[in-house]
């Protein structure tokens, strides 16, 4: 099967070798950010990690040791310290936190990888994105799954026609957020920290996955959430239809119950399953389905954060504007952020409880639909 083989070995399709390393600083020193980004960072190449800011001295002395860079506190970001040592930022602080510390950044003449969401509201990714445009640096979305080989390989391959007419979606990705040591008190269930729940935080992925793959944006949206305590101020689960231009997908997404992360893309040739979809840094089991057989491809995932930080770096370097900021051609102004940021609301607003449905599609001609940004700037070379 030609899809497999593709499928079995995709390499990168971006890298141009170039010289040079982009140096990073990292805004919000978190779990997240401690035991998956800075790794990746460390590891990618055309990345390097050299400041980190966070509110706890703590954490601070603590990356400082372990990771021998510089650390400083919030008040002294924002002030500038430091910021001759490092050229791009990623910032990895709760969702709300997202724009003034992208403006910092901005103000200071440099680029930004936010991490997803954007920002808690519409309103506020809008003027995030616009304080980068002003500025003239590059915001890239951490849209780490962008990056990820296999992902790439796939886009590539459904353009080319491999799995003929593609006509379904489907994905869901559920993270027991309560699990482990973790309980109620995050910032997860926060309305006014995190904007939202699962939708916001993981169902992003199957949906901004899927629009990266079709290469195309929904023109109509509907859905239900659910929530039961602790989850009072966020969303729990959430389950939503999303028309695209030539297809349908279905998705789901819940912050409790066994983990799960799968994506399938159905086509009038042929289908293509990730398992273990979504999760960082997981061995992805591809099973490709058409009149030739059926082929299962083990262990085919690789670091997709890793790719992310060095697909950023590459960008900066080769003054390339990333993709998951992120026009799909050959119109679109839109940014890939903005948009899944501007779907979610839209989803919740065309909810409905239990068997009862309050409303019909949210489409692209209703007021609820999220608006277009101007097209940002492109990025500054750099020497």
């Amino acid at each position: 099967m030609d899809i497999a083989r593709r499928l079995a070995a995709p390499g990168r399709d971006w890298d141009t070798d170039p010289e040079g390393e982009v140096r990073l600083a990292v805004v919000g020193l978190g779990n997240y950010a401690r035991s998956v980004s800075i790794p990746a960072i460390e590891a990618a190449e055309y990345c390097a990690f050299t400041v980190g800011v966070s509110g706890t001295p703590a954490t601070r002395e603590a990356v400082a040791e372990d990771h021998g860079v510089e650390t400083i506190d919030y008040e002294a970001y924002a002030d500038g310290a430091a910021s001759g040592a490092y050229d791009a930022v990623y910032v990895a602080t709760p969702n709300r936190l997202h724009l003034p510390h992208a403006e910092t950044a901005a103000d200071l003449g440099k680029d930004v990888i936010c991490e997803k969401p954007l920002e808690a509201t519409v309103e506020r990714a809008e003027r995030l994105v616009e304080a980068c445009e002003a500025a003239g640096v590059t915001l890239m979305t951490a849209y780490r799954m962008q990056a990820d080989p296999v992902v790439r390989a796939l886009r590539r391959a459904i353009a080319d026609g491999a799995l003929g007419t593609v006509t379904r979606a489907t994905g869901g990705f559920t993270f027991d957020v309560l699990g482990g040591t973790r309980g109620p008190d995050q910032w997860r269930l926060d309305e006014d920290l995190a904007g939202g729940g699962a939708l916001m935080d993981v169902g992003v992925y199957p949906l901004n996955t899927t629009r990266y793959l079709l290469d195309a944006d929904p023109v109509a949206v509907r859905g239900q959430i659910r929530s039961t305590p602790p989850f009072d101020a966020v969303d729990e689960h959430v389950d939503f239809e999303v028309e695209f231009p030539a297809c349908v997908g279905q998705f789901n997404a819940s912050f409790s119950g066994q983990s799960d992360a799968r994506l399938a893309v159905y086509g009038t040739e042929g289908i293509v399953e990730l398992r273990r979809a979504f999760q960082p840094r997981a061995d992805r089991r591809v099973i490709v389905e058409t009149d030739d057989g059926r082929a299962v491809l083990e262990g085919r995932g690789a670091d997709e954060t890793r790719e992310e930080f060095a697909y950023f770096g590459h960008c900066l370097l080769t003054d390339r504007h990333p993709e998951p900021d992120g026009r799909l051609p050959p119109a679109d102004d839109g940014h890939d952020g903005l948009l899944s940021r501007g779907l979610q609301p839209v989803v919740g607003t065309t909810t409905w409880s239990g068997s009862t449905p309050c409303g019909c599609w949210a489409t692209k001609s209703s007021p609820r639909w999220p608006g277009r940004p101007s097209p940002g700037a492109r990025p500054t070379r750099r020497s």
